[in-house]
């Protein structure tokens, strides 16, 4: 969610669009639900951002996949998160399983703490995302 010029620039730069005409916005994604929750305090609290900062969640179906998205993102997998994963091993339906599991207990998370929708990335894999939505009872 950064660049070299650190979080705090990234965030005043994302005002800037804000400011000339955006009326939502749609986070990368991330694993550690404090990260949304420190950007949006800033954006609203510091920045006075009226906004929807909808938060982007990515279900885990494939570990080295979200491995590299995280790296292409400059997001990072908690070391907590990364030691389940491991724990959980190669096999793809375990994966699948704790991923819905972990991006569902991530959105409870999250909409309880206000945010305002979910932007729940799919990557073309459907059975993820309605399960999700139906564990979280938005169906």
């Amino acid at each position: 969610m950064t660049c070299h010029d650190g979080k705090h620039a990234d965030w005043q730069r994302l005002k800037l669009k804000i400011d000339r005409g955006a009326d939502f916005v749609l986070t990368q994604l991330f694993f550690d639900n404090a990260a949304y929750f420190e950007f949006r305090d800033y954006l609203v609290n510091e920045l006075g951002v009226r906004v929807p900062l909808t938060p982007g969640v990515l279900p885990i179906l494939n570990v080295e996949q979200v491995k590299r998205f995280t790296a292409l993102a400059g997001a990072r997998l908690p070391d907590t998160l990364v030691n389940r994963l491991d724990a959980v091993g190669d096999n793809p339906e375990s994966v699948t399983e704790f991923g819905i599991d972990y991006a569902t207990r991530q959105s409870e998370e999250l909409l309880r703490g206000g945010a305002p929708g979910l932007h729940i990335y799919s990557l073309n894999k459907a059975r993820a995302v309605i399960e999700i939505v139906r564990r979280l009872g938005l169906r």
